[in-house]
Order: structure tokens, then C-alpha cells, then sequence
């Protein structure tokens, strides 16, 4: 995980990004970056829209169900997804 990603925050889909279900998983788009990402772990796409709801990103792999054996690879995943922008921190979010 990066220094900049903290899975004890409040994380949301950027306000420029938008997921686009696919068979595979979704695709990640960010208007701003022109950045595209592939989500091919349909849990991973699952903890991404859970984020806005959640409280940090733990609550979210919590309330999604995610397997401890699975949480490190989506944390990876997860600040792969802050550093390109796609996901970011939900300032303010009172959940």
C-alpha cells in the first residue's frame, strides 16, 4: 500500500470517475485523467461503490463480506485505485 492510501478513512469513487459493469467486473473510467482501469475481481467492484456508504474503508470490506485471506489483495488494489485517482478521500463523510 502507498503512504498516501489509509484504509482507516472514508474513501468514495472520485466525483470524475464513473464504473461501468462488465462481465469480468467493471471498468473504471476518471474523465479528468482520461485514466482506465480494469476491475476484474467482482468483489473489488462491490467494495468500490460499498465505499461512499461506509465509514472506512475496513467498514467497507466488512459490509461487503470481504474473506481476511482476500483483504490484503484488495488493499492493494484499493491504493492502486487512490494513486490513479479513481478513488478518493470522502471528506466530510458522516456515516
Amino acid at each position: 500500500m502507498t503512504a498516501s492510501f489509509d484504509p482507516e478513512l472514508a474513501y468514495r469513487l472520485h466525483r470524475q470517475a464513473e464504473l461501468r459493469d462488465e462481465q469480468f467486473g467493471a471498468l473504471a473510467y476518471h474523465f479528468g485523467t482520461r485514466r482506465l482501469s480494469f476491475l476484474k475481481a467482482p468483489i473489488l467492484v462491490d467494495v468500490v461503490r460499498a465505499l461512499a456508504d461506509s465509514a472506512s474503508v475496513h467498514a467497507a470490506l466488512r459490509r461487503c463480506g470481504v474473506p481476511q485471506a482476500q483483504r490484503p489483495a484488495i488493499l492493494q488494489a484499493l491504493a492502486g485505485l487512490a494513486d490513479s485517482q479513481l478513488i478518493e478521500v470522502h471528506e466530510g463523510a458522516r456515516l
